[in-house]
């Protein structure tokens, strides 16, 4: 029974990996399918990855959000731009090796299950989860990338998991939050179901679900998850679908509601189709409750789910990570997306005050590192003074804006945008660099602007290049 649970395994910045010791000896007592992985240095991940398998008696599924790479999570892997920046060069063959670098690295370090692609349409600019990791609006566009990054991404043997379903990209409520809810009807959805289509006719190995309502797909109002008419009725029999399907989050609000907790939303997912239950955090908990519902035919049958993706995935895949020519090529991507939005960003001289506003803080979970933009300026000759308010001297605006979960809004907030505005009253000539999603700029101020879709480390490194080579 311990089969369909995937928890998950944090590092902690202090401490490593040592925190979840004893988690992890209960997970692997309890004979869970494998775990979900977040953060850590790569050559630790291999370790970890390499001891949790030699530990358990059953083959395990490890899997990852890796949308942006492995070095989303695992730093020493290779960082990507968001799969909208993919969507805006239009390259398919760029995504398809986004995929093949993903899947590959991925198997370096032992994670053979990627999370990953998003399939969610961009439909709607107030969306405050889906926005820079789609890659696009348009149905058909989207749909050839996320078929080309699922034939990347299982050449290099790792399984693929087209998300979420049956579409993210209409809401303006993150699910971590709270149950969006989706009111469009049928012949509308009929758009965002295309590029799951397109995944399950590239043979993608696994589908997770939506903590969203769809009244026009489910009249009973509750999140996709834990709907039988969407996981069974759509997603098994309509669509035809017989691979893996996998719960998001247990964690998140949108399948929490109405006060329903995790092992009573874990024994409603299996009910409704789903097979494997990723991050619970009560593992006893949620046990005893499948053990309580008594419907043991559908146990075994998402078990069995768990053991043939397992087995499909169990061949050892050794490699290497974070190879120069990945990271240059990644980095070349990055370049091509970068999107020049308003007049002529440049450097007003060599020697400037960096001002970070950065409106990605808050949250559970901290955003990355911003020291890659002021190593790329200072490399390259300018002298960097990282300030909180602009001098007599030139001065650069670096504005994170990104999508996160938790977060809860796509937009600015005003306390960022102020701060801009500030930046900008003592140097109007200086330039704005806008780590986040094109659109974004309508919202702050300056004469030139330049977007970076996100604040990932490649895409910071592109930005301090490009502006580096515009120095006056």
């Amino acid at each position: 029974m311990g089969r369909v649970l995937f928890p998950a395994i944090r590092w902690d910045p202090d401490q490593g990996f040592t925190p979840a010791a004893r988690s992890i000896d209960l997970a692997l007592g309890l004979g869970v399918g494998g775990f979900i992985l977040f953060g850590g240095p790569a050559r630790v991940v291999r370790e970890l990855t390499a001891d949790l398998r030699a530990r358990s008696a059953t083959p395990l599924l490890i899997g990852a959000d890796l949308e942006r790479g492995a070095g989303q999570q695992f730093s020493g892997a290779i960082s990507l731009p968001p799969a909208a920046a993919f969507g805006a060069i239009g390259d398919l063959d760029a995504t398809r090796r986004a995929g093949e670098l993903t899947g590959r690295e991925a198997r370096a370090l032992g994670v053979d299950w990627v999370y990953a692609p998003v399939a969610d349409l961009d439909a709607e600019p107030a969306n405050p989860i889906v926005g820079t990791r789609a890659y696009g609006a348009d149905p058909a566009a989207v749909s050839a990338h996320v078929a080309a990054w699922i034939d990347g991404c299982r050449s290099a043997g790792a399984l693929a998991c087209a998300k979420h379903f049956p579409g993210h990209g209409r809401t303006t409520t993150d699910s971590h939050l709270g149950l969006p809810v989706v009111d469009a009807p049928r012949s509308v959805l009929e758009a965002d179901l295309r590029p799951f289509r397109a995944a399950l006719e590239h043979g993608v190995d696994a589908v997770m679900t939506a903590h969203v309502a769809y009244p026009a797909l489910a009249p009973g109002g509750g999140p996709a998850t834990l709907s039988p008419a969407i996981v069974t009725g759509l997603l098994r029999e309509e669509l035809g679908f017989r691979g893996l399907v996998v719960t998001d989050a247990l964690v998140m609000a949108g399948v929490l509601g109405a006060g329903a907790d995790e092992a009573q939303a874990a024994v409603a997912a299996l009910a409704a189709g789903c097979d494997a239950l990723l991050y619970p955090t009560d593992l006893e908990r949620v046990l005893a409750a499948l053990d309580s519902a008594g419907d043991r035919a559908r146990i075994a049958e998402a078990a069995r789910r768990v053991e043939d993706a397992a087995h499909r995935a169990a061949s050892p895949r050794p490699g290497e990570w974070g190879r120069p020519d990945d990271r240059d090529w990644a980095r070349d991507v990055a370049w091509r997306a970068l999107r020049v939005v308003r007049g002529a960003p440049a450097l007003a001289g060599r020697r400037i005050d960096l001002i970070t506003v950065d409106d990605d803080l808050g949250g559970p979970f901290p955003p990355g590192p911003r020291t890659a933009l002021p190593a790329v300026l200072a490399a390259s000759g300018i002298e960097v003074r990282e300030a909180t308010t602009a001098t007599l001297t030139p001065a650069l605006v670096a504005l994170y804006a990104d999508i996160r979960g938790w977060k809860g809004r796509p937009h600015v907030s005003t306390a960022a945008r102020e701060r801009v505005a500030q930046t900008l009253a003592r140097r109007p000539d200086a330039a704005v660099v806008l780590f986040g999603h094109p659109r974004l700029a309508a919202e702050v101020p300056g004469d030139g602007v330049l977007a970076a879709w996100s604040g990932d480390v490649v895409m910071q490194e592109a930005a301090g290049r490009w502006l580096a080579d515009r120095a006056r």
